[in-house]
């Protein structure tokens, strides 16, 4: 298994191909834009596209897929039943599948979208936007930040210190380093007053 890298300016994200180089058939992780130069390096390989694996329904993660279609026979894999009028291969919290002849467990983490659901390839954790090099996803409230804590802890920092974290934007990380230094697990300013109130109960 081979992973590559690529950065697309619609929404400076990152767009990952993964490929089996006993098959040469490949994945791609979150589609952000499908443009020639990705094109030229796919064929360049000598890789054919099977699957593209879906983080989370977001335009700058899933616009190049249309395009992507156009051209490859692949499966889609999401936590959602289409994107778009796009048909989807459903994926479940904790499901374990193989495709292109690799072993991927996926794990949903809401919080920043209703949908987000992360890919672990052993000790690669592809995490979309829930999880980036020292911070975490967005939320629209504090709810939704609360529970992105909460399922980051319980199914994400429980994997182990070497696995490697490979985000939809910015530079890759590891669980270790996340655990040390990620900005996130400082306490917003209602869970600080909540840490108050708690005390006078």
């Amino acid at each position: 298994m081979t992973v590559f890298f690529h950065y697309s300016v619609h929404g400076s994200a990152n767009v990952y191909l993964v490929g089996n180089d006993a098959t040469r058939e490949a994945l791609i992780i979150d589609p952000a834009a499908f443009t020639i130069g990705l094109l030229d390096f796919i064929e360049g390989k000598g890789y054919a596209v099977k699957a593209v694996l879906v983080t989370h329904n977001h335009a700058h993660h899933v616009d190049g897929l249309r395009t992507l279609l156009r051209i490859y026979d692949a499966e889609v894999y999401s936590s959602n039943a289409t994107l778009g009028e796009i048909p989807c291969r459903m994926v479940q919290d904790a499901e374990e599948f193989t495709v292109c002849g690799i072993d991927v467990k996926a794990l949903s983490v809401p919080g920043h979208s209703a949908d987000s659901i992360v890919y672990l390839f052993d000790r690669l954790l592809f995490t979309g936007d829930v999880l980036h090099a020292g911070l975490i996803g967005k939320t629209m409230s504090q709810y939704g930040n609360r529970l992105l804590k909460e399922q980051l802890v319980k199914k994400i920092l429980s994997l182990s210190d070497d696995c490697m974290v490979l985000p939809g934007h910015g530079p890759p990380s590891t669980i270790g380093a996340e655990k040390l230094y990620n900005l996130g697990w400082k306490k917003t300013r209602s869970e600080l007053n909540r840490d108050h109130y708690d005390l006078f109960i």
